[in-house]
């Protein structure tokens, strides 16, 4: 029987998006499930298998014509084990996730990590438009990284490979939760642009955010993008320094692996143009000429789907 189907999983500390897609990258279903989160995460895999046992089922598809489950998990994972080394919003340390789902399914499966397979999904099916070399970025409550080289996506020795979110950009910065300081996404994630934000609050500046958040009770990225558009000085200043160092770190990692691509996703990324134009200004300020003549910059286009799509083209990729 021609195993024309793949199934694509995307794990969340909140859901596991699962979705069924076939061979060329069409959507035959999607839907999520809760991330049980009892006695750190333990009967995940066993959730997801059986979600994904009634779903085919449901639609009438044997186990034989898949090709296999590709999986996508936050923290750090060893690519070539499957196992998750840690991931602290679920609880799992040394998790050998790979080994459990493969027990449970009887089918081959592939793990790495969440914003891997994000870019591998993108790049398969959304902006990338199938590029050998791309580097992809997600601007969300952290800052995630994906990169693409000769077509492979680039997990490193033990996993943490495109964990841009933590190149330090600031020595003496704000705490992460990575334990260290100044790192990427403690300026130029939806976090970090919101703290900057509280903090001019404090100072007693930007007159137009305070505003904002005496009526509403709090601060959005969305916020800060607005009252810059509409001209508040302070606004404008603290998006400028974040397009500054956001523009620094990209393009000091583009001299390193030299994309055709970056793909900026993530909640951020919804401000379009308003990031857009003045990050790739910056880019151009601290690239090669050669270097910048080759790269696009694109907004990301399938949103939370990518973790699937990346998920399912990983199962392509290894079949």
């Amino acid at each position: 029987m021609e195993k024309d189907v793949l199934i694509g999983i995307d794990i969340g500390g909140t859901t596991v998006k699962n979705a069924i897609i076939t061979n060329q990258g069409e959507l035959i279903t999607k839907w999520e499930i809760p991330t049980d989160l009892v006695n750190q995460g333990e009967n995940v895999p066993k959730d997801i298998w059986l979600s994904i046992e009634s779903k085919l089922s449901e639609l009438n598809l044997t186990k034989e014509r898949c090709a296999g489950l590709g999986v996508g998990a936050p923290g750090f994972i060893e690519p070539e084990t499957g196992k998750v080394a840690i991931a602290v919003n679920i609880g799992w340390k040394n998790f050998h996730l790979k080994d459990i789902l493969e027990e449970l399914s009887g089918l081959n499966v592939y793990v790495d990590n969440d914003a891997n397979i994000a870019a591998l999904g993108e790049n398969w099916k959304g902006s990338g438009n199938q590029v050998e070399n791309m580097l992809a970025v997600t601007l969300g409550t952290g800052v995630g990284g994906g990169i693409i080289a000769n077509g492979q996506i680039v997990s490193g020795a033990n996993g943490t490979g495109a964990e841009i979110g933590h190149i330090t950009v600031e020595k003496d910065g704000a705490s992460c939760n990575c334990g260290r300081n100044g790192c990427l996404e403690t300026v130029t994630s939806a976090t970090g642009i919101v703290r900057q934000a509280e903090e001019l609050i404090a100072e007693g500046k930007a007159d137009a955010l305070k505003r904002r958040k005496d009526n509403s009770g709090e601060i959005t990225t969305k916020d800060v993008f607005e009252t810059a558009a509409e001209g508040d000085k302070d606004s404008k200043a603290l998006l400028a320094h974040v397009f500054d160092v956001l523009g620094f770190t990209l393009a000091t990692v583009a001299i390193t692996v030299n994309p055709a691509k970056i793909v900026i996703g993530g909640g951020v990324s919804k401000a379009g143009n308003a990031l857009l134009e003045p990050l790739k200004e910056s880019f151009e300020k601290y690239t090669l000429l050669r270097t910048n003549e080759a790269c696009e910059f694109v907004i990301a286009q399938l949103g939370n789907d990518a973790g699937v799509y990346g998920g399912a083209y990983l199962v392509l990729q290894n079949s």
